[in-house]
């Protein structure tokens, strides 16, 4: 006979099903958000370079009367259209992180802010994207709209180190500390690295590559604004340069040399390509390059970043 005096058995809630440490799983749904961020990057600027900014010319819906792209469209309501279905499809990885971190919201804050962030700003990114077509492409709204791709990616880098227990809250104690030059120089490659891309994307907004004919510039001078652009680009070629050779002389960690070998090759990468387009009169095909590269450049200098400040919050 049953103890009339015990507790009912508490039923089963959907959350009993989800993780309580960090899993596989999540493992991978950050790094398909990093992915997917730095491939929103390419599709964005494949829209502007095949002139399908006004693929679909009205937000947000594609059309008037359709909320997709029709065929009477073209290829440029598809690529149009395939970079706002992307959006979708990271707000649905943010969406699934967020609910596989649930368990988790108060022993790993830090992956689960994170996972929130990146969920916030995709309606945001949403919305500027529509005020970029409703503005007809102002050059302004279409750079903050890349800004904000250059956010997510940061903050997907992020969460794929936390994750993956190179830094914040489950990150093993660092058995040396990287000098105060290691972080200086750290921190001046990661605000050049900044401040190249904002400048970077006023370059972009004063030539050519309008995302559509009849869409305006900014303005600025090409020739002016893109002497302006490489001056932190030295700056960062010169700080990354130190720091490699500093952390490989002093027998920094695995971790530290790797994150400062990967900055190197992406500036390389980044600085060649840059180069090349500006002086081959900046074909398509090496400005995708070059916006692929952005992508790399932020998540390599977010990663020595992280590293060489991290923290177990």
């Amino acid at each position: 006979m049953s103890n009339p005096q015990q507790s009912p058995t508490r039923p089963a809630r959907w959350t009993d099903r989800l993780p309580t440490i960090v899993t596989p799983t999540i493992r991978r749904l950050s790094v398909a958000s990093l992915v997917g961020q730095s491939v929103l990057i390419v599709t964005g600027a494949a829209v502007r370079l095949t002139a399908s900014g006004l693929g679909c010319p009205t937000w947000p819906k594609c059309t008037t009367g359709s909320l997709v792209n029709t065929p009477e469209m073209g290829i440029h309501g598809i690529i149009e259209f395939g970079n706002r279905t992307l959006t979708f499809a990271l707000a649905l990885v943010a969406t699934l992180m967020l609910v596989f971190l649930w368990n988790l919201r108060k022993e790993r804050k830090d992956l689960f802010w994170l996972a929130f962030s990146l969920l916030a700003s995709i309606p945001v990114q949403a919305v500027i994207g529509g005020l970029s077509v409703l503005t007809k492409l102002n050059p302004w709204v279409v750079s903050l709209h890349f800004l904000v791709s250059a956010a997510l990616v940061v903050f997907s880098m992020l969460l794929v180190n936390r994750t993956y227990a190179r830094t914040g809250m489950a990150s093993a104690a660092v058995a040396t500390a990287p000098s105060k030059t290691v972080r200086q120089l750290t921190a001046v490659a990661a605000v050049c690295t900044g401040i190249a891309v904002v400048l970077g994307t006023m370059v972009t907004g004063s030539g050519p590559h309008a995302g559509d004919a009849n869409a305006p510039r900014n303005e600025l001078n090409p020739d002016l604004i893109t002497r302006i652009h490489v001056v932190p680009v030295y700056l960062l070629v010169i700080s990354c340069a130190i720091l490699l050779v500093l952390l490989w002389r002093r027998g920094s960690g695995d971790a530290l040399r790797t994150g400062a070998l990967l900055l190197v090759a992406a500036v390389v990468f980044q600085g060649g390509i840059g180069y090349a387009q500006h002086f081959t009169g900046l074909p398509p095909l090496l400005v995708g390059l070059h916006m692929l590269g952005s992508a790399l450049l932020l998540a390599a200098a977010t990663n020595l970043a992280d590293l060489v400040y991290r923290r177990k919050s």
